[in-house]
């Protein structure tokens, strides 16, 4: 394989990480990450798969109607950036913590980067950076 097909493969792994993080998607997440990837976002911090799906449980179904675009992505050896932009409808349940939000319906707008480290064809470490505190606004703000 080319340098460049590999570094095109490790974008595709990295733009399905994305999109799977953003709609829950643990089947997707589950087959491209390692046993012992370690991941951070401002609402995460992982050190396993098993950790990582596990998060998933209590966010999956409150977003619908998800898009995500990624507006550039940058790859060298095994480390690829990503920045993405994301929206959805907010239709279910959105526990943090010991805390409920209610569904509004109403749509959420978010933009973020993501850094991701592979091992092979899986990521073996990501960090995902957005503004928390801004879409936690948004989602009060909908009430």
């Amino acid at each position: 394989m080319t340098q460049t097909s590999t570094l095109t493969d490790q974008r595709s792994v990295v733009r399905r990480l994305i999109e799977a993080s953003v709609l829950g998607d643990q089947e997707v997440v589950g087959a491209i990450v390692t046993d012992d990837v370690a991941g951070w976002s401002p609402t995460i911090n992982v050190h396993s798969r098993d950790e990582l799906l596990a998060e998933f449980d209590d966010r999956h179904d409150a977003f619908t109607s998800v898009q995500v675009t990624v507006n550039r992505m940058d790859a060298s050896r095994d480390r690829v950036a990503a920045e993405w932009r994301m929206s959805a409808r907010f239709t279910g349940p959105l526990e943090i913590e010991d805390f409920t939000i209610p569904p509004t319906g109403g749509t959420v707008h978010l933009a973020g980067a993501t850094f991701a480290d592979l091992r092979g064809d899986r990521v073996s470490a990501f960090r995902h950076y957005f503004d928390d505190a801004a879409l936690l606004e948004q989602l009060l703000a909908l009430e």
